[in-house]
């Protein structure tokens, strides 16, 4: 098995994994803002980083895996007046909505999914020891900001110093000693706005001290250079919300917050970067309303994590094509298996340890699908060949996410039940019409099933249908 490789962010190039312990893999991944609903960026980065979550567990590490949930945040306080609900009820509402989505999706679950609330102790803890360092500072209306000149390393990890200290030199708004200084702790601001009691004074935290210390407190391993194995999320995390991060762990810790850093590309509408101003932030159960959730995992699987994507229906349902593949073979199956005997297997994880080369992986499912109906079609009734590709099909599951549904099912999927039931008692007619050799009547009952893009298939045992 090849040596997994990555692609760091930061050093730009594609590096030999190594984690910090032997087996062992810690993964932090930045989660929702949860004051709306989930969009394509999100289920993008969640498939993005379930992918890396499956290759590791099937190469067989350890793995600790942290995706948060941002509770307290401008937006939802926002939010909150807008509606005129509480920030629990708001926030709560829209994490049940993230986990429905992510679970429609086929994502496996984290590890742990801290909320920002739950966390605040950790929070105060680490801004009062960059206080005592005197690396943070308190203005006079009570906000707390790191002091970035003391982090002689900031901007290393988005490689923006330069660009950075110009605009130090043309901007200061008196709030903060140099415009790249960034919020620890927000003051409470009266009632208009939310704030906790605590050793700083009542206020909330900044976003970027949020994942931080959520990091230290849950995932981070103890006297090691580096906090966490990798940390990922959207590339347009990179600045400022990573490099504020890995700044203040720096400042707090005297250590790298972690080894490698991974970020998964934008999501485009049309070619335009996804935008709710643009009016083309496609809601994800907008999505799923019409399309199943494999069929979605299916679509956003085939392009490379790191490249764009650009999202059209008419790409989506010609990349349906290779899940029909899967479910034919599927349903040409009479064995069940495990994944101890299929060559198929060893080729995925080959392709996705380059980088989680997906394109190469998906090549590899091609062939599969063409060699094992060619050798089907030559030994029909091979039953070791039968539990061969079972196993490959299950690896697939395992690996990609893909396949988790019964042929049938799969093959009816976006009929309601009272539709299946029309369908079912037209198929009775015109079985019965066969029968009585009323073979006009059959072939107009398959007739008028076809215009509602039923297809029937006649087998010795019995008639089966499909939505086409």
């Amino acid at each position: 098995m090849k040596t997994l490789t990555l692609f760091d962010s930061v050093k730009k190039q594609k590096l030999p994994f190594i984690p910090i312990q032997e087996n062992k893999v810690k993964l932090y991944v930045c989660g929702p803002t949860v004051y709306d609903d989930s969009h394509l960026g999100h289920a993008r980065s969640a498939i993005a980083f379930d992918l890396l979550h499956r290759t590791l567990l099937a190469l067989g590490y350890k793995v600790e895996y942290a995706r948060n949930f941002t509770d307290i945040d401008d937006k939802i306080i926002k939010k909150s007046h807008q509606t005129h609900q509480s920030l629990e009820e708001i926030t709560s509402y829209y994490i049940s909505s993230y986990l429905q989505d992510m679970k429609a999706l086929n994502i496996l679950p984290p590890t742990l999914e801290p909320k920002a609330t739950q966390n605040l102790e950790a929070m105060v803890e680490m801004i009062e020891t960059l206080l005592q360092k005197n690396i943070a500072y308190k203005n006079n209306a009570g906000d707390v900001y790191l002091d970035s000149s003391q982090d002689k390393q900031y901007g290393s990890l988005s490689h923006r110093g330069e660009e950075l200290e110009t605009q130090s030199r043309l901007e200061n708004d008196g709030e903060k000693k140099n415009p790249r200084d960034f919020a620890l702790w927000k003051a409470y601001k009266g009632e208009e706005d939310i704030g906790y009691e605590t050793s700083l004074g009542k206020g909330r935290p900044g976003w970027h001290i949020e994942c931080s210390a959520m990091i230290e407190k849950h995932l981070a391993y103890k006297n090691e250079q580096y906090a966490i194995d990798i940390h990922g999320g959207g590339a347009d995390l990179l600045f400022p919300h990573h490099e504020n991060e890995a700044s203040q762990t720096r400042c707090a810790t005297s250590r790298e917050l972690a080894k490698y850093w991974i970020h998964n590309g934008f999501v485009t509408v049309n070619g335009e970067k996804m935008s709710k101003s643009l009016g083309n932030s496609f809601f994800l159960k907008d999505v799923l309303a019409h399309y199943h959730g494999e069929i979605i995992r299916n679509y956003l699987l085939g392009t490379h994590y790191r490249a764009n994507f650009d999202f059209g229906e008419t790409d989506l349902l010609t990349s349906k094509k290779r899940l029909d593949k899967l479910y034919r073979l599927k349903k040409r199956l009479k064995a069940t298996s495990d994944t101890s005997n299929s060559p198929l297997r060893d080729l995925l994880l080959e392709a996705l340890s380059e980088d989680l080369n997906i394109s190469l992986a998906l090549s590899h499912l091609e062939n599969f699908f063409k060699e094992s109906n060619e050798a089907l079609d030559k030994s029909p009734k091979d039953k070791s060949l039968h539990h061969t590709i079972a196993s490959s099909l299950l690896a697939i599951s395992e690996i990609l996410g893909l396949g988790e549904l019964e042929a049938s099912e799969y093959f009816q999927l976006g009929v309601s039940s009272e539709e299946k039931q029309e369908i079912e008692a037209m198929i009775a007619q015109r079985n019965e019409a066969k029968s009585n050799k009323d073979y006009a009547m059959a072939d107009h009952l398959r007739n008028i099933l076809q215009e509602r893009g039923i297809v029937l298939l006649d087998t010795p045992q019995g008639t089966f249908w499909e939505k086409n």
